[in-house]
């Protein structure tokens, strides 16, 4: 069976329509059309049932998205597995979203480095439901993120609470922003509670979208942020960043989600490493 047939399957199981799916997978309407129509010949039943709604599954399309979501990761593992340089027994693809990154999944990634070096490492970043879409789409093997998706045959498991924090590189007796304030962009569920919490600063004086470079500016000039307490520990500890009492905190457990089927050696393997950082955060 074409792996792209069973791609567009799960297109439309996803956004629930021919034209959305459409959009996701870079075809014609009329494609995604043909690609379902060619699917059920082959497996002899209707998958979905179409309506001015949209299309929902029937029960021969809800017992077939397991075994598509099967088919696309053992194709993304075969494709990786033939490109691999011979030094390299196996190549796992990981996702993060991007707070995660630094003080996390980067020292993750030096431990494997350490621990399994005959095992070859890719990396991508987006927030939640792009990084949920991947793991459906079978071009992730693992994603870390803060709002995993109940998905069939996928597995989510909590690694450790996220708290953002409130910082000042100059001395700070409210709990509100000031005017040197940077908003970071720390993802849609920081937006949403940053939102609720300070209506009044929705376009602030400076925005910045990458949080290591937005934490490199608060230390060189004067001003305030929110920052994952993890990463800003040490600054705290030396006094270069002071907490900024009063001001809301912020809360966010971080997931690990994983198919339930799979490499489980090597699932293993990449879980007791993200668990090893994890408890390090804790303590």
């Amino acid at each position: 069976m074409d792996v792209n047939l069973a791609r567009t399957f799960l297109a439309v199981v996803e956004t629930g329509s021919f034209v959305e799916a459409a959009k996701r997978v870079f075809v014609t309407q009329s494609t995604v059309s043909m690609r379902i129509k060619l699917l059920e010949q082959q497996l002899g039943k209707k998958l979905f049932e179409r309506s001015k709604n949209g299309a929902a599954l029937k029960p021969a399309g809800a017992r077939f998205e397991k075994h598509a979501l099967a088919m696309v990761r053992v194709w993304e593992h075969a494709r990786l597995e033939i490109a691999l340089p011979e030094d390299y027994r196996a190549a796992i693809t990981i996702g993060g979203q991007y707070s995660l990154w630094d003080g996390f999944l980067f020292d993750w990634i030096s431990r494997m480095r350490s621990k399994a070096p005959q095992i070859a490492i890719r990396t991508q970043m987006g927030f939640s439901d792009v990084l949920m879409q991947r793991l459906v789409d079978g071009t992730l093997d693992i994603g870390v993120m803060y709002t995993p998706q109940n998905r069939p045959g996928f597995k989510v498991e909590l690694l450790f609470e996220d708290e953002l924090v409130l910082v000042s590189s100059e001395p700070r007796r409210s709990g509100q922003p000031g005017k040197n304030y940077i908003l970071v962009d720390w993802g849609p569920e920081f937006r949403a509670d940053h939102n609720l919490n300070f209506p009044d600063l929705s376009t602030p004086g400076l925005y910045m979208e990458l949080g290591s470079l937005s934490l490199k500016y608060l230390l060189e000039n004067r001003g305030s942020g929110y920052f994952p307490k993890r990463l800003i520990a040490p600054h705290l500890d030396d006094g270069t960043l002071k907490l900024v009492r009063q001001a809301p905190v912020f809360h966010y457990p971080a997931y690990a989600m994983y198919p339930s089927e799979g490499d489980t050696e090597l699932l293993q393997l990449i879980l007791s490493n993200l668990r090893h950082i994890a408890a390090g955060l804790c303590t």
